[in-house]
C-alpha cells in the first residue's frame, strides 16, 4: 500500500540551482579549466577577513553553536540601527521563506509573487499549501500595480525581489513609495535584497528608512553573495518583533553553525573586499554589455552579479554549447524564459572566456 504524501506537496515545483563544477567535468569528462557562471557566486571568493575567522573557529567545532547567535544579531542590530528582537538569523534567507509561509498561511490563506520573480516564493507558498497568487510582470519588471490589484481579503503574505532574480531589475524608490501607502496593512510585505550590496543608484528605495515605520515590512539579506558566503548559509530577516517571536517557534535548533557565525561578523567589517567585489562587478558589467551588443543579443540591463540573455532561440542549446566548452550558465524556462539564460558576471578573465566562447558557438 502506497502511502500519499499531503495533497498540496504536488503543487511544490522542486527548486534547481546552478550545476556544480565537479558535475558537469564528471558527467562531459571535460579537462583544462572549467568555470561556473551559473549561481551569482562572488567570484573573487569569500572575505579573506571571513576565511581567517573560520579557521580560527574550526578548532570549536566540537561545539554547539551559539543558538541565538547573539554576536551576529548585534553587529546586524548596530549595522541598521535596530533591535535584536527585529532580527532572525537563517541557514541562508531561503529557509527563512517557508518559515515565513508556514506561519502565516494555511488552505484558506493566500500570497501574492510575481509571475518571473525567485521561484523559491512559489515553493514556500506551496510548502504550506497556501493559494498562490501570480501577477503578471512588465518589462521583466515586478508590476507593483498588478500586485496591489491582485490583493485579496484573504491576502497575507506578498513577495518582492529587489532585485528581481532572474531579470535583475528594480523597483524604484517612488514605485515603492507609493505601493507601500496602498499596500493593506493585513498584508506582510517580504523585501527580498539579496543583491543590494551591488547597488549605489539613488533610484533605488533605501529599506531601512521604511522599517519601523510599517510593521507589515519584513526585509530579507544574504551573506551569499557581496560576502562569498554561499557554501556556509547564513541570511537575516528584519521584521517587526511580534513577526520574529511568531516564526522563531518554527526554527530548528542550531540552525546557524558555528562556523559560518564568526565568518558573517568578520565579513561585515571587510570594507576592502566590499569594495573590490563592487567594482570588478561594475566593471565587468560594462565590459558584457558592449559584448552583448555586438553579439546581437537581447539582454536586461543588471542591479545585480548576473545579467539576463535572450538569445532568440532555445537557451538549452546555447547552455549545452556552452556546457562542452567549459562554462557553466543557467537555463531559466521555470521561471517563463526559454530563450534566456541567466549568467553571472565573473572576473574579467571568466567574462573574457564567455564571450570568445559565445563568439564561437552563436
Amino acid at each position: 500500500m502506497r502511502i500519499e504524501p499531503n495533497p498540496h506537496l504536488q503543487r511544490i515545483q522542486t527548486y534547481k540551482p546552478g550545476r556544480p563544477i565537479e558535475e558537469v567535468i564528471r558527467e562531459l569528462n571535460l579537462k583544462g579549466e572549467v568555470i561556473k557562471l551559473a549561481s551569482n557566486e562572488n567570484p573573487l571568493g569569500t572575505s579573506p577577513l571571513a576565511l581567517e575567522a573560520m579557521k580560527r573557529t574550526m578548532e570549536e567545532s566540537a561545539l554547539y553553536p551559539d543558538d541565538n547567535c547573539f554576536y551576529v544579531k548585534e553587529i546586524i542590530a548596530k549595522k541598521f540601527n535596530v533591535d535584536i528582537s527585529q532580527l532572525f538569523i537563517g541557514n541562508g534567507s531561503v529557509e527563512i521563506m517557508p518559515y515565513l509561509t508556514l506561519t502565516y498561511l494555511s488552505a484558506k490563506d493566500s500570497a501574492v509573487v510575481s509571475q518571473s520573480a525567485f521561484i523559491w516564493y512559489k515553493i514556500a507558498v506551496n510548502i504550506a499549501g497556501g493559494e498562490l497568487i501570480e501577477a503578471p510582470m512588465k518589462d521583466h519588471t515586478h508590476d507593483l500595480k498588478a500586485m496591489l490589484k491582485a490583493i485579496k481579503s484573504n491576502t497575507k503574505l506578498l513577495f518582492i525581489a529587489n532585485p528581481n532574480n532572474p531579470t535583475g531589475t528594480i523597483v524604484t524608490k517612488e514605485e515603492f513609495d507609493v505601493f507601500l501607502e496602498e499596500v493593506p496593512d493585513h498584508v506582510i510585505v517580504v523585501l527580498d535584497e539579496a543583491y543590494k550590496e551591488y547597488i549605489s543608484d539613488p533610484v533605488y528605495p533605501n529599506s531601512a528608512k521604511y522599517f519601523g515605520k510599517k510593521k507589515n515590512l519584513v526585509i530579507l539579506r544574504t551573506m551569499s553573495k557581496m560576502y562569498g558566503l554561499a557554501g556556509m548559509r547564513l541570511g537575516f530577516m528584519l521584521a517587526d518583533q511580534d513577526i520574529v517571536s511568531n516564526v522563531m517557534k518554527l526554527r530548528i535548533s542550531f540552525n546557524v553553525n558555528r562556523i559560518v557565525q564568526s565568518a558573517a561578523i568578520a565579513a561585515f567589517d571587510d570594507v576592502e573586499h566590499i569594495s573590490k567585489s563592487r567594482t570588478a562587478n561594475d566593471a565587468g558589467k560594462q565590459y558584457l554589455y558592449d559584448e552583448y551588443k555586438k553579439l546581437g543579443v537581447f539582454f536586461v540591463p543588471t542591479y545585480g552579479n548576473f545579467i539576463f540573455v535572450d538569445f532568440a532561440r532555445d537557451s538549452k542549446i546555447v547552455f549545452e554549447e556552452l556546457q562542452k566548452q567549459g562554462v557553466i550558465t543557467r537555463t531559466i524556462k521555470e521561471y517563463g524564459f526559454p530563450n534566456a539564460l541567466r549568467i553571472t558576471i565573473g572576473t574579467e578573465k571568466q567574462n573574457r572566456r564567455l564571450i570568445s566562447t559565445l563568439k564561437k558557438i552563436l
